[in-house]
């Protein structure tokens, strides 16, 4: 199963009985000690698919959680903590390389931080196996590349298997007991007949639906080109229906022209009242 897809990684890391697992996978996100009983509230979103918007949609999912223990009777004292941490099987952040970017409130100018309630994570699982591939990770020293190359190493998205890694953690997981139990309940998991159909299941409509996002983004594109292509076709229109009208009016003012010249008009006089210039009421008076 690919973990990044929100069906699988819930069943592995939002059970009960692998609890312990899970409190080691935020620690290494949090650099933190995560226990049972903290004052805290962790929101965990994994989106295997951009929806664009991520950052408000992180915000507004935090709000709710924060919003959640005030009922009647309560303080604003009483609210707990809330710390989102966000798993994107995409690239959102333009401005850094960094896979795994933290934010909270800070003052302008000074730095210091407003409060301690919010925290928010986003972690770009793109970057992460590109900074793999460049040998920029060092899962045996380092407890969050070990866990973040767990998530990536299968993408079904690519029908990519990326077994070296699996190899690298598969050795790293004989000294680290949490990362064993992690592979052993995966590999449990991945088995489960009635797990698997259900993964896949999700996975399909996951796919789907990103496959009508793209079938939806090229339908505006092409609709926006024949938007273009027509308006370039007006104004085409309009051009030569410009130029029609002005050699017409080219024409009459000449016709004009040819008549007062006729009629014994001087050349000067003509020019001037016909906007012609008198290189070309000359012409005409040698033509007649």
């Amino acid at each position: 199963m690919d973990l990044k897809v929100d069906y699988a990684f819930k069943q592995l890391f939002g059970s009960e009985k692998n609890k312990d697992i899970t409190v080691v996978f935020l620690n290494a996100i949090l650099d933190l000690l995560v226990v049972t009983n903290a004052d805290e509230w962790i929101n965990v979103e994994i989106q295997f698919t951009n929806k664009y918007d991520m950052v408000k949609r992180s915000i507004y999912y935090w709000s709710g959680a924060y919003r959640q223990p005030m009922k009647k009777g309560k303080t604003y004292k009483e609210l707990r903590p809330v710390i989102a941490i966000n798993i994107l099987n995409f690239n959102l952040f333009q401005q850094t390389e960094q896979f795994h970017t933290t934010y909270h409130l800070y003052e302008d100018k000074q730095k210091f931080k407003l409060t301690n309630v919010m925290e928010f994570h986003f972690i770009e699982m793109v970057k992460l196996i590109k900074y793999w591939k460049e040998d920029k990770l060092d899962p045996w020293n380092n407890v969050l590349a070990r866990w973040l190359l767990m998530l990536g190493m299968v993408d079904h998205r690519n029908n990519q298997v990326y077994r070296d890694i699996f190899r690298e953690l598969e050795e790293i997981s004989m000294k680290d007991k949490s990362l064993k139990n992690a592979f052993q309940n995966w590999e449990e998991l991945s088995m489960t007949q009635e797990e698997y159909l259900a993964y896949e299941s999700r996975l399909k409509r996951v796919l789907d639906e990103e496959a009508a996002q793209r079938e939806a983004e090229l339908r505006i594109q092409e609709a926006e080109q024949r938007i273009q292509q027509a308006d370039k076709r007006v104004q085409q229109a309009e051009e030569r229906a410009q130029q029609v009208e002005q050699r017409a009016e080219k024409e009459a003012r000449e016709e004009i022209a040819k008549s007062l010249l006729q009629n014994g008009m001087d050349i000067e006089l003509v020019a001037k009242n016909t906007k012609l210039t008198k290189e070309r009421v000359l012409e005409i008076w040698r033509n007649i």
